[in-house]
């Protein structure tokens, strides 16, 4: 075979090699058209370099060898990740962990500021025993949120990182989200009813059960369904600059209708034997001193009056009856200061002392309870319906707030 006679059989070989390759796919065509040789368009579509040869036959063979390799090379299988074993699950902080505690004396409290500085305006009060969230710091000093406040507080005032000193100042609580929720004596709707509660009072928690919730009552303890409330720590938080102005408001109004009442007061007694017969309730002989004075004293000589009076749910009177919300309403409104008919309300009222600095006449709330100070470590209240109105040491369960009218 002479040498013309094989170039042309190589060529009619390559050209027809070449056309297999075109037909592939149309994004090969695009590489061809920039690919001097076939040879070279086989490493662009490859990725790997082919050695060039400056005989037709050598680069028809390396083509050749190369298409015949890719077609019979296994095809590989795509491995699914596998998840590292050893990463940890992520971890859930404490719900104290990001609390600050005031660290104030009792009866004392730190100035929340708008900037961190001493010469900036001051946007509320922090007091002892009370909470805040840590937002960042600026020099010495934290920026913190706490109720409606935010501001800046110097970091000696807070203590910080102290998780069960952050969990001493909590109190459970399981919050109402119903009207006439029963607290019973077991965990069934068989158990008796040792008194109800109604949306928004607070029970102090004292385990979370499956479908229930054990809380304190008068009674001992009792249970709620856990469908009817909410648990959840409270902490006491600040006072914001509006709120304390609001209450500085409402406790100059309520001395001023002591006072308005005080004068009518003193105009009846003048005019009468001075005493306070009950008979137009009870029809019973039992004579009352009226209300005098104006301070917490007063109150809690006035309360311990009715000491032996019935309890009754939802009332309101001294004699004849009252529950513990309407007991402090009626004695208080007997001093021209009108105040809710509801226990979680009354601990809204008036202003907060601490309860190593309680005073007779201080309204001493509870869990769904309250009563009146009366001095000695003693509240006057009204009770149970076994028990109805009498006198107990104030801490025969813990408080939740001690609040002051006069």
């Amino acid at each position: 075979m002479n040498r013309n006679s094989i170039r042309t059989k190589v060529k009619v070989a390559t050209c027809c090699v070449a056309g297999a390759i075109v037909l592939s796919g149309s994004s090969f065509v695009s590489e061809a058209a920039v690919t001097a040789g076939a040879s070279n368009f086989a490493a662009v579509v490859a990725g790997t370099p082919v050695e060039k040869t400056d005989t037709a036959t050598g680069a028809a063979l390396s083509l050749a060898e190369y298409l015949t390799e890719k077609a019979n090379a296994p095809v590989a299988t795509p491995q699914p990740e596998v998840q590292d074993k050893a990463e940890e699950a992520p971890v859930v902080k404490s719900e104290f962990a990001d609390i600050g505690v005031s660290n104030v004396s009792e009866d004392s409290y730190i100035n929340i500021r708008s900037e961190a500085t001493t010469e900036s305006e001051i946007v509320g009060k922090l007091y002892a025993k009370s909470a805040v969230t840590v937002l960042g710091t600026e020099g010495e000093w934290y920026k913190i949120h706490s109720g409606n406040c935010e501001g800046y507080i110097k970091m000696e005032y807070i203590i910080t990182g102290d998780e069960e000193q952050a969990k001493a100042i909590s109190t459970r609580v399981a919050k109402v989200n119903t009207d006439n929720l029963n607290i019973r004596d077991d965990m069934s709707t068989e158990g008796a009813v040792l008194g109800q509660v109604s949306t928004g009072d607070r029970l102090i928690v004292i385990e979370e059960l499956e479908g229930w919730v054990e809380v304190a009552t008068d009674e001992g303890e009792g249970y709620v369904s856990a469908e009817y409330v909410t648990c959840h720590n409270y902490f006491k938080v600040a006072e914001s600059r509006e709120e304390e102005e609001a209450r500085l408001a409402r406790e100059a109004e309520a001395r001023r209708a002591r006072e308005a009442e005080q004068a009518a007061q003193n105009t009846r007694s003048s005019s009468n034997s001075g005493s306070y017969n009950s008979s137009s309730d009870t029809g019973a002989a039992k004579s009352y001193n009226p209300p005098s004075g104006g301070s917490g004293q007063s109150v809690a000589d006035y309360a311990v009056q009715f000491v032996g009076n019935p309890y009754v749910y939802g009332g309101t009177s001294l004699t004849n009856g009252a529950d513990c919300s309407g007991f402090v309403m009626s004695v208080y409104g007997a001093f021209g200061v009108g105040l809710p008919h509801s226990s979680s309300a009354l601990r809204g009222v008036g202003y907060e002392v601490g309860q190593d600095a309680m005073q007779p006449g201080d309204i001493v709330c509870y869990s769904g309870h309250v009563g009146i100070y009366i001095g000695g470590g003693n509240i006057v209240h009204a009770s149970t319906p076994s028990s109805g109105i009498k006198i107990s040491t104030a801490f025969y369960k813990s408080i939740l707030s001690v609040r002051r009218i006069f």
